[in-house]
């Protein structure tokens, strides 16, 4: 059985390169599009989930992953950068009286230099959300054997 920690978060901007929005993105349809098919092709399959990401603040927790659901190891999905590690863990999100099941993705930043994220925000991969927007405040679900999360020390 599986134990759930739920957490308050916010809808917050990304850098735009998942959803390709950015206009200085590499790539203009976004990088989870270009992702799928390898993803796909070693045994996760993210059709039922819109193709970019939600950036949830959790702030001021942190989070860091025990046992995610999959991790797919250099995964070459484009010749502009090497082989990257992806992790993605089960969570649900609630927005508006609804709950959406939903996967963490977690670029590797060993492996993703070019990118840094905040550890208090927590990218989601969800189905199409109608009428959630920037500022959003959601409920956000974790397994708790997939992720744990903690209080953001303070210096």
């Amino acid at each position: 059985m599986n134990a759930w920690t739920t957490v308050s978060g916010e809808v917050v901007r990304g850098h735009g390169v998942a959803s390709g929005i950015s206009a200085d993105s590499p790539y203009p349809d976004g990088s989870i599009p270009l992702q799928m098919p390898h993803f796909a092709a070693r045994g996760l399959d993210l059709s039922p989930y819109y193709p970019a990401t939600l950036n949830i603040s959790i702030k001021p927790f942190v989070f860091e992953l025990v046992d995610p659901r999959y991790t797919l190891r250099k995964v070459n999905w484009i010749d502009l950068v090497p082989p990257e590690d992806f992790s993605f863990a089960t969570c649900k999100l609630t927005f508006a009286d609804a709950t959406y099941d939903c996967l963490t993705y977690y670029p590797h930043p060993e492996t993703k230099v070019q990118h840094f994220q905040n550890p208090t925000m927590i990218e989601v991969l969800a189905p199409f959300i109608d009428g959630i927007f920037y500022g959003a405040r959601v409920e956000l679900s974790l397994n708790s054997a997939e992720i744990k999360l903690t209080i953001q020390p303070t210096s």
